[in-house]
């Protein structure tokens, strides 16, 4: 019998589609088993314009069969099988597709979906096989034949025996090296786990004649093996059922069973769309955050079906990042697929799909918001992080489609609120959304610089987390209000100056200059304070960086020693502006004392840390005798 060479142009093609193409071994045994479901299609196809060919879905399946002894892997279907010039054809050129062909040729009429497209699937059996044997007998014909490859250099085509129509793949599964361990193809759970990932919604029977031990009829303490066949996969997936006939318990199910999450999903989004692009998706909000979340060891992405077949297990492509903590997967039969299957070609549907995805989320997140507050703030609590990162990103790109769904706490209502609630509970008089930024609420409610807003009776958000400020600076303004720090220079609030203010103000010029040029290079200037009732001091800034922008940045690894504009305020409404006035006048060294003591009084109300804590302690012991 003579070896013929295949008819693609030279052996490194095949040792490239074997070696290269494909990242994970595994994935044989998916391209096998997507052949073999074309081939029960394709007979379906043929029942459609043959009425002497009768289709009943039930008598089609796909069997697997490990026989560990001989070291062979056998795939049977019970397709349309292949006549000699179909082996020649379809197996003996490198990169013919007959089931993209066949689709081609059959693109106008309705029924089931042909999953091979490149026609180099079948060759991914080589990664794991020396010899691969191929047995069919197509429908109509009396003849059956054996194709038999060792891999590049040949194979060889001859009449054979077999009794019904279908074709059986036969894998002599490589001897195991340091480095690969071929006999786990060979191992019934790990076949069942590479099915049930790639193949489990396949829509015919992939049965697996299993081994199991019994105790034997009669006897208490003997037992026996036995064969059982199973059907392994699922078949029939819950993306394509009606959403009428699922229950809440049908989707945390699939949610468990595909290990998307420990939690249970808050909420699920199921989505089926005809149109452009034809896609199914189920997607799932989840309830807590999970622990590698904020690492880069974490990936985002769905799962990506093409026919129900998994292509990939993380698709980044088709979630924003500042959606990454959706779990789910999309299912679409209009994808353009690399050669591989593994990878997507960035295309026109990719991109529909994707934006789809991300106004379905947002408007799932808005219905929680507005339904179940309680459940919101649970999800918030948990991801509003992300959400705040997703504003600040890419210049504030993505604010619109993010900054209603953003809360923050309250000093008025004591409670997360969203800025549409603030904006709409403003006073006609002011002016500005206004915000303190802390590490806690607790801290925020003591901060010196909240006095003047909080008299004037409007309401301060709390900004505890690093991101807030800068999330914030990228909205700039929401209904055409801006946000203003409360340590803002300048807070947009007409003070009721008493003729004691403005001549406090005008004939303490000379004080504030020299207490400024005490603390130069550490604040800009000294000036009175309108903002203050009952403290003594405190900073305000001078530009777009505030303190606590300045803590944030210094603790990242990359600081570049940015500093806010700090101003020293001081009451002049306190006692303690007597005590400085008096040493003006008296003491320059006592008010050099007093100023350097006011000074890091408004660093620890800042939470910055003070640059001598030996000589401040000095210095309080120094007023106390």
């Amino acid at each position: 019998m003579e070896k013929q060479e295949f008819k693609a142009e030279s052996k490194r093609l095949l040792e490239m589609m074997i070696n290269s193409i494909y990242t994970q071994k595994e994935i044989f045994l998916r391209e096998l088993l997507s052949n073999s479901s074309d081939a029960i299609d394709k007979l379906y196809y043929k029942a459609l314009t043959d009425e002497s060919v009768v289709f009943d879905q039930d008598s089609y399946y796909i069997k697997v069969v490990a026989d560990k002894q001989g070291r062979t892997l056998t795939l049977t279907d019970t397709g349309i099988g292949m006549t000699k010039e179909d082996l020649e054809n379809n197996l003996g050129t490198i990169a013919k597709s007959g089931s993209l062909a066949f689709k081609k040729d059959n693109a106008s009429k309705d029924g089931h979906d042909i999953i091979g497209q490149f026609g180099v699937g079948f060759y991914s059996a080589f990664m794991v096989a020396d010899v691969v044997t191929v047995i069919s007998k197509a429908l109509g014909s009396n003849e059956a034949y054996k194709w038999e490859s060792t891999g590049a250099d040949g194979y060889t085509i001859e009449p054979c025996e077999k009794d019904s129509v279908g074709t059986e793949v036969i894998l002599s599964i490589k001897e195991d090296t340091e480095d690969d361990s071929y006999g786990e193809y060979l191992d019934d759970y790990r076949l069942k786990a590479i099915i049930r990932k790639y193949s489990d919604f396949i829509k015919y029977p992939i049965k697996m004649e299993t081994t199991g031990k019994r105790l034997k009829e009669g006897s208490e303490d003997e037992f026996e093996d036995y064969q059982d066949e199973q059907v392994v996969n699922s078949m029939v997936p819950i993306w394509k059922k009606n959403k009428k006939e699922l229950t809440a318990e049908d989707y945390e199910k699939f949610y468990n069973d595909k290990h998307y999450g420990f939690d249970k999903p808050i909420k699920h989004i199921h989505i089926s769309v005809e149109g452009a692009v034809n896609y199914h998706s189920i997607l799932f909000i989840p309830e807590s955050i999970p622990f590698d979340f904020y690492s880069k060891e974490y990936e985002k992405g769905l799962e990506l079906y093409a026919n129900g077949v998994l292509i990939m297990d993380k698709c980044g492509d088709l979630l924003p990042d500042f959606f990454s903590f959706v779990k789910g997967m999309v299912d679409s039969e209009d994808l353009s697929l690399n050669i591989s299957r593994e990878m997507l070609q960035h295309d026109r549907q990719l991109k529909l799909i994707a934006k789809n995805i991300q106004s379905k989320i947002k408007g799932q997140l808005q219905s929680l918001l507005k339904d179940e507050r309680e459940k919101y703030e649970v999800f918030y609590k948990s991801f509003g992080r992300q959400l705040k990162y997703g504003v600040y990103n890419d210049y504030g790109s993505h604010k619109d489609t993010l900054q209603d769904l953003l809360l923050f706490y309250s000093s008025k209502e004591k409670k997360l609120v969203t800025l549409e609630e603030y904006v709409s509970r403003m006073p006609e008089d002011q002016k500005y959304i206004y915000y303190a930024s802390g590490e806690t609420n607790e801290r925020i409610d003591k901060l010196p610089q909240t006095e003047m807003v909080a008299d004037k009776g409007y309401e301060i958000l709390y900004f505890t987390d690093d991101i807030d400020e800068f999330a914030i600076k990228m909205i700039m303004s929401y209904k055409e209000k801006e946000f203003k720090s409360v340590s803002s220079g300048d807070l947009g609030i007409e003070a009721e100056e008493t003729e004691k203010d403005v001549e406090d103000d005008s004939n303490n010029k000379e004080l504030f200059a020299y207490m400024g040029s005490l603390l130069t290079g550490q604040v800009k200037h000294v000036k009175a304070s309108k903002r203050l009732r009952t403290h003594p001091v405190c900073f305000s800034s001078d530009g777009e960086v505030t303190i606590e922008m300045e803590k944030i940045l210094k603790s990242m690894p990359n600081n570049q020693d940015v500093k806010a504009d700090k101003v020293l305020e001081i009451n002049v409404n306190h006692t303690v502006f007597q005590s400085l006035k008096d040493s003006f006048e008296h003491d320059k060294d006592k008010l050099n004392l007093y100023t350097t003591l006011l000074y890091n009084q408004a660093l620890l109300i800042e939470g910055l840390p003070l640059q001598d804590p030996v000589e401040f302690t000095n210095n309080i012991c120094k007023i106390m005798v």
